[in-house]
């Protein structure tokens, strides 16, 4: 059994909203779900990146998956809107707090950069309006040979019949340059209602010129290619792992310290010791008569 994701949840201060939306994510059937916090670079003045709230100030108890039976799993996620080459910082310490990277670029430059040089997750296009450039196969391949995946989101398509048109535009561009590959469906959407299934979700995207297996892998195993290649962002390409290990463990001492802290000498002065004592017994083999009876026979002489 596949096991679905939805990579963006837009963040909301709304902690009802939120917990509604995460139990409708749930009873879905979405296993994991990635809570995205949109940073909106500015040109003048710097902007704090803002950090991830902590999971327990966000809900007090994990929904259960349908299922199965466990809770479902919640991962952070940080989109940056690049409106200039300069808002997106390479190895910035701010990124390390997130378990998902995306960039969002607004023009052809920035989406070329993005897919060529910008060590990121997802790279995110604007789906509800016209985009004022062609995607070209060139940076996409590129993109695709990095593992980076395109993201596409549906919910915009759910309100308007204007915003359906431009998302199914803008979706079938993507999919042909990219030949249906690397491509993940998302809602975009903090709003419970306006949230799909999973399978609602791959037949949508069939729309956009996506086969059956490769619409089912965009809320699957494309999704869980996005979570590897933020672990091995952040582990300098799979290299370099840290792994805590606990203080009191020490090295267990050998049998042969324990017998020499036992006798207080070294097994050495041992094993002469018994060869020692076995002296007396090869005499006795030598004589073929034991040692008592030669006592015997030297007395009586």
């Amino acid at each position: 059994m596949s096991l679905f994701m939805d990579l963006n949840l837009p963040f909301t201060a709304d902690k009802k909203r939120l917990k509604t939306l995460l139990e409708t994510a749930a009873h879905l059937g979405f296993s994991t779900v990635a809570i995205n916090y949109v940073h909106k670079a500015q040109s003048k003045g710097k902007k704090e990146i803002p950090k991830p709230t902590p999971l327990d100030q966000l809900v007090d108890e994990l929904p259960i998956v349908q299922g199965r039976s466990r809770p479902i799993k919640i991962l952070n996620r940080l989109t940056i809107l690049v409106t200039d080459s300069n808002h997106y910082r390479t190895n910035a310490a701010e990124y390390k707090a997130y378990d998902i990277l995306a960039v969002h670029p607004t023009t052809e430059k920035l989406f070329h950069a993005a897919c060529m040089t910008f060590d990121v997750d997802i790279i995110c296009i604007t789906i509800t309006e016209r985009l004022p450039f062609f995607f070209k196969r060139a940076p996409i391949n590129a993109a695709r040979e990095r593992g980076v995946m395109f993201e596409v989101c549906y919910a915009a398509a759910i309100r308007d019949s204007t915003m359906r048109r431009y998302t199914l535009t803008n979706g079938l561009a993507l999919v042909e340059r990219n030949n249906g590959k690397n491509v993940i469906i998302s809602s975009g959407t903090d709003k419970a209602l306006e949230l799909r299934g999973p399978y609602d979700i791959a037949n949508l995207a069939q729309l956009f010129g996506m086969s059956e297996a490769e619409a089912k892998d965009g809320v699957s195993s494309n999704c869980r290619s996005v979570l590897l290649h933020a672990e091995t962002r952040k582990t300098a390409s799979g290299i370099i792992y840290t792994v805590k290990t606990p203080k009191d463990t020490e090295p267990k001492e050998t049998d042969t310290d324990t017998v020499s802290m036992v006798t207080d000498e070294p097994p050495s002065a041992k094993k002469q010791k018994t060869s020692a004592e076995t002296d007396t017994d090869t005499v006795s083999m030598v004589t073929d008569e034991p040692p008592p009876a030669k006592k015997q026979k030297t007395s009586a002489s």
